[in-house]
């Protein structure tokens, strides 16, 4: 699905993404983490297409992307999440997604009729908020919800574009253990229909949820493997993950 070759990002002296290649199979998720500084964020921002590399390529889905702006990476299936959660807290949780969904349709409908008024828009969002167990809340003002729903709720954004591949940067970030817990077991869920980069810092998380890990450390991968292999691989538990007992 996705196919990294020799990616170099620079921003003045610091090299930032350091001729990086990996590939993502179709329909796995694909870990990335490392220390702060790893240049992590950099590569999705080059994924999403926020940021131009300055070499290398990235192919998706059969197709160079490397120099395409961010709205046709979104057009052609490619969703991305943020580190800090970007949703309307004004509207509901329906409204957002159903927002989601006509910036997706291409067309606005009619343009003085209510957009909950249109079951095109509406059917579709309530079908994705129950994708990712939020149905109960569909009428809920956003400023009201728990900071996990928020983070359950852009993944349905995202979602709304109907991806190919997303790109989740840290989904579980500043959540409690209960909270962490119900985004794992909705990345779990969505597992067989997406193909998802993940990255995270939570350790639980990405050895609960990926069938890939890679490991970067100053912009450059210094290792890619299953969970096991990640595990047991000495410099990565040297460069990032600690000792045995605290991969146990």
């Amino acid at each position: 699905m996705l196919a990294i070759e020799s990616l170099v990002k620079r921003f003045g002296g610091l090299l930032a993404t350091d001729h990086l290649s990996l590939q993502v199979a179709r329909g796995d998720i694909h870990a990335i983490i490392g220390p702060n500084g790893a240049g992590k964020t950099t590569l999705l921002h080059q994924l999403s297409g926020e940021i131009v590399p300055d070499e290398g390529s990235i192919v998706f889905d059969g197709r160079e992307i490397t120099r395409e702006p961010a709205y046709r990476r979104a057009l052609s299936g490619l969703a991305r999440s943020y580190q800090i959660t970007s949703v309307f807290p004004e509207f509901t949780a329906l409204e957002n997604v159903v927002i989601a969904v006509q910036a997706h349709a291409g067309h606005s409908f009619r343009f003085w009729r209510p957009a909950l008024r249109e079951p095109a828009l509406v059917e579709p969002a309530r079908a994705i908020l129950a994708q990712v167990a939020l149905t109960q809340r569909a009428h809920t003002p956003v400023a009201t919800m728990a900071h996990g729903e928020r983070r359950q709720l852009e993944i349905a954004m995202a979602l709304a574009g109907r991806p190919k591949l997303l790109l989740l940067d840290e989904p579980m970030a500043g959540m409690s253990h209960h909270e962490a817990a119900g985004v794992v077991t909705l990345l779990a869920a969505l597992k067989s229909k997406y193909t998802i980069v993940l990255v995270e810092h939570d350790m639980d998380a990405v050895f609960a949820l990926a069938d890939r890990i890679t490991v970067l450390v100053y912009g450059r991968p210094i290792a890619t493997g299953t969970p096991d292999e990640i595990r047991a691989n000495r410099e990565v538990r040297d460069a990032y993950l600690g000792d045995a007992e605290a991969l146990s």
